[in-house]
């Protein structure tokens, strides 16, 4: 890694970057990655698939809920995991499973990730502005 910087985009929320590209967010202290980061970055993390009609609500973020949820990688509670739409496969967000996969699956409704990074948050516009 040649340069590693960070850019504060709101008090105690940043920006990662390494080599001139954006590869995680530190929000608060929990660093996640960033969703516009490179598929190489990306595919390091587990996840989940959410059918269409989920992705609005995950793109104003909120938490991920159980009957949305349409395939699951293997993940623990409190581990991070990213969301993705079901059409493309487009990573919507990061966030931090509320519960492993396997409960996950077996649930039938409730919380299963708690969505703390997406697509048009605080920390994708400021992405913008550098």
């Amino acid at each position: 890694m040649k340069s590693m910087t960070v850019h504060e985009v709101h008090e105690g929320n940043r920006l990662l970057v390494a080599n001139d590209k954006v590869i995680g967010v530190q929000i608060t202290d929990q660093i996640l990655p960033f969703v516009g980061a490179s598929a190489e970055i990306l595919s390091q993390f587990p996840s989940v698939t959410v059918d269409m009609g989920a992705v609005k609500f995950v793109c104003n973020g909120a938490k991920v809920m159980r009957p949305g949820i349409t395939k699951f990688d293997s993940f623990k509670k409190g581990g991070i995991v990213l969301v993705k739409d079901q059409v493309h496969g487009k990573v919507l967000a990061s966030g931090l499973a509320l519960e492993d996969s396997e409960t996950a699956k077996s649930m039938e409704k409730g919380y299963v990730i708690e969505n703390l990074h997406y697509i048009s948050d605080e920390m994708w516009e400021g992405f913008k502005q550098i």
